[in-house]
């Protein structure tokens, strides 16, 4: 058993996971107090449990840059700032008195529909996660790709799409996520003082303005995923996340746009949806926290 805690962009989520599926869950809104809100709800979940019941370890999921070594939430930009530099691993040690691992949560997402998920098995596959933002990841030959710094395959949702865009939180200008992250998307709802302001029900209304905004969207999803395969030469895309509630209206678009826009000899990759995309990170993270190696 693993206990798991995802720092999500909108939401923490937190679960007690045995081989990869959910015994208990809970959630806890964002906001001042994460860190006290998340100690209480995981003691919460961890007073139902029984001995034999009893989670090994913690693993914890971050929506930015970690450096795994320190423990430590390196850089999310507006996202949980009360994190940055903690070193989560010694909080959860001090809070549960467990091993803690500490990753991205796209990695993490990927490790998990890699692991137990839509893509079980697979060994070369990238993640496209979007929510709040856009995260990335990608597997090559069943190793999970970090790079010399912890930075590698995770950030494709700031590839620039548009030069003339508007600029980024992370400092660039026209990343994709800056014009198809949920926030930004949210953003230019209320610019335009639409009627329609939640994300999914932008996937549902037919309106001049609706159809322009989310056409954008999916060409900025479609772009990325285009050189996620060029970079990484999957055999698997994998597409999840919040946005992905509103199912074959945001996947398939984003699927046909990668199949008329790869390169000639580029292999066509197979892509899916997991059935609950609100546990991929969870799973993963309690498929990494199994693995005394990390």
């Amino acid at each position: 058993m693993e206990l798991c805690i995802d720092f999500g962009g909108s939401e923490i989520k937190l679960g007690i996971l045995d081989r990869g599926e959910p015994v208990r869950t809970a959630t806890v809104p964002t906001g001042a107090r994460d860190l006290e809100q998340v100690r209480d709800a995981a003691a919460a979940l961890l007073a139902e449990t029984t001995p034999l019941q009893a989670p090994a370890a913690v693993g914890i999921a971050v929506p930015g840059v970690v450096d795994r070594a320190a423990g430590r939430l390196v850089k999310a930009h507006d996202k949980h700032p009360r994190l940055d530099g903690l070193d989560l691993i010694g909080w959860a040690r001090e809070s549960f008195g467990l091993r803690a691992v500490i990753e991205n949560d796209a990695r993490a997402a990927l490790v998990g529909e890699t692991a137990t998920g839509s893509a079980a098995g697979a060994r070369d596959a990238v993640l496209m996660s979007l929510g709040t933002g856009i995260g990335t990841a990608a597997l090559i030959d069943g190793t999970l790709l970090r790079g010399a710094h912890d930075h590698a395959g995770i950030l494709g949702g700031h590839f620039t799409v548009d030069f003339a865009g508007a600029p980024c939180n992370c400092g660039n200008i026209g990343c994709a996520e800056s014009i198809a992250g949920a926030w930004a998307l949210r953003r230019d709802l209320a610019v335009r003082g639409d009627a329609v302001t939640d994300v999914k029900a932008l996937f549902e209304t037919d309106d001049d303005a609706a159809l322009a905004l989310r056409d954008r969207a999916v060409c900025a999803w479609g772009a990325t995923a285009v050189s996620l395969c060029h970079a990484y030469d999957p055999d698997v895309v994998i597409l999840t996340g919040g946005i992905l509630r509103a199912g074959t209206a945001v996947a398939a678009p984003i699927e046909a746009y990668v199949r008329e826009h790869l390169w000639t000899s580029s292999h066509r990759p197979a892509f899916v949806v997991p059935d609950r995309p609100d546990l991929s990170v969870l799973r993963g993270l309690a498929a990494l926290a199994a693995d005394p190696r990390n």
